[in-house]
C-alpha cells in the first residue's frame, strides 16, 4: 500500500495541466492522494469542481506508467522521494508558490535544520573572490549551518569543496536527475557530499541537463534556504536570478561589494545600490545580521547556576559547537542515554539550554 501511494505522489507531479497551485486543490478537494487515480473524471469533476476537458487531459494513466518505473529507480539507488505534502519536505521551499511538487535527494543532512545559507557567484571567481569564500566558508565550521549551491563552475564547486574540508553539510541543488552528475569532472565531489549533506533535486532520472532546467534549479536554491550569498557576479547570470529570487520569496539577500571597474562586481554592487542586498564585507556581518553568533555562558555564571561537573561539560561542548544533536554529546561525554536525559533535563528547567527538532539542543 505504500509503494502504491508513493506511486501516486510520483504520477500527480506527472499530470499533465497541474502544476502545485491545482495540485493543491484537487488534492485537498478530494478523499484522498490515490483517490485522484481511482475515481472516474466524473467523480473528480463533481468533487473539484475543475472542468472536465481539463481532467481529460491529465493523462493519468501514462503518469503512473512513468511514476512506477521512476519509483522502482528511486527503490535501487536509494533515492528518497519527498512530496509537498509530506513532513519532510523542506518547510522553507514548501512556503513559496512556485515550490516543486516532487523533490528527489541522496544525502544524509536534514533540509529542514535550523539554519541553512545559498552561496552563489560567478563561474569565473577571481583570487578576490576566493579569498571572501575561504574566510566565510570556515567562519561556518561548528556552527551547525547547511550550505546549499548547484555544484557548477566556479564559485559553486568552491562552496562545496570548502564546506567539505571544514566538515561543513552541503547540498548540491541539481539541473538534472540524479541518475548523472553534471559536470561530469565534479563527480568525485558530489558522492563525497552524499555523505556530508547530499544532492537534491526536482528532476527524475533520464532528465539531462539542458538549458531550461537551470533556472528552475535556481528557485529551488533560493527558497530552500534561509538566505542567499552572493560572492561575484556580472549583472545579469544565474547568481543575479537566484538573488531576485530570493528577495521574492522574502528571504535575506547578502552581497560582498567589489571596485567598480570589475566585471564579475558589477551585479553585486547593483544588488546592493538598488537596496535588494545586505552589504557585506565579512562572515561577522552575515552571522550578526542573522542573529546566528555563537551563544556562550561564561564562567561566572555557571558558578552562580551551581551546575554538576557533568552539567558544566555538557555547556562546555555546546559553547564550544553551538547547536548540537543529542548522539553527539552521548559520544563526546560518554554518557548513557538514560543519564543525559535526566542531565538535559535539569538544564531545561535552569534556562540554560533549549531542546530543538530533530533531537538537538543548544544553549537558551
Amino acid at each position: 500500500m505504500q509503494s502504491n501511494n508513493t506511486i501516486h505522489k510520483i504520477a500527480l507531479s506527472k499530470l499533465h495541466g497541474f502544476g502545485p497551485i491545482r495540485i493543491a486543490q484537487l488534492t485537498s478537494k478530494m478523499g484522498g492522494i490515490d483517490d485522484i487515480f481511482s475515481s472516474s473524471i466524473q467523480e473528480i469533476y463533481l468533487q473539484s469542481g475543475f472542468s472536465k476537458s481539463l481532467l481529460r487531459e491529465m493523462k493519468r494513466d501514462e503518469a503512473l506508467v512513468f511514476a512506477e518505473k521512476e519509483w522502482n529507480y528511486c527503490e535501487k539507488n536509494q533515492l528518497q522521494h519527498l512530496f509537498i505534502l509530506d513532513e519532510n519536505y523542506p518547510r522553507r521551499l514548501k512556503q513559496c508558490q512556485d515550490a516543486p511538487i516532487m523533490l528527489y535527494f541522496k544525502g544524509t543532512c536534514d533540509l529542514n535544520q535550523k539554519k541553512i545559507i545559498s552561496i552563489v557567484g560567478t563561474r569565473n571567481e577571481t583570487n578576490y573572490g576566493q579569498k571572501i569564500l575561504e574566510e566565510l566558508v570556515s567562519a561556518f565550521a561548528h556552527k551547525n549551518i547547511l550550505v546549499v549551491s548547484g555544484l557548477a563552475y566556479g564559485v559553486d564547486i568552491r562552496a562545496h569543496r570548502l564546506c567539505l574540508e571544514n566538515k561543513i553539510e552541503t547540498v548540491a541543488v541539481l539541473g538534472h536527475g540524479l541518475d548523472r552528475i553534471y559536470p561530469s569532472s565534479h563527480r568525485s565531489t558530489a558522492i563525497k557530499m552524499i555523505q556530508n549533506g547530499g544532492l537534491l533535486t526536482e528532476f527524475p532520472s533520464n532528465t539531462n541537463p539542458d538549458r531550461e532546467n537551470f533556472p528552475m534549479r535556481n528557485r529551488i536554491i533560493a527558497g530552500l534556504s534561509d538566505a542567499t550569498i552572493v560572492i561575484e557576479s556580472k549583472e545579469s547570470g544565474g547568481s543575479m536570478i537566484t538573488a531576485d529570487l530570493a528577495n521574492d520569496y522574502s528571504r535575506d539577500v547578502f552581497a560582498y561589494p567589489g571596485d567598480v571597474d570589475r566585471m564579475y562586481s558589477a551585479g553585486c554592487n547593483a544588488l546592493i545600490k538598488n537596496q535588494k542586498a545586505h552589504l557585506i564585507t565579512k562572515s561577522a556581518d552575515l552571522l550578526k545580521i542573522m542573529n546566528w553568533e555563537n551563544k556562550t555562558i561564561k564562567k561566572q555564571k555557571l558558578i552562580a547556576l551551581d551546575l554538576s561537573s557533568e552539567e558544566q561539560e555538557i555547556i562546555h561542548l555546546l559553547n564550544e559547537q553551538g547547536e548540537v544533536h543529542v548522539d553527539t554529546v552521548i559520544q563526546a561525554l560518554h554518557l548513557q542515554p538514560s543519564k543525559l536525559s535526566v542531565l538535559l533535563f535539569n538544564l531545561e528547567l535552569k534556562n540554560v539550554i533549549q531542546s530543538l527538532r530533530g533531537n538537538r539542543i543548544s544553549l537558551m
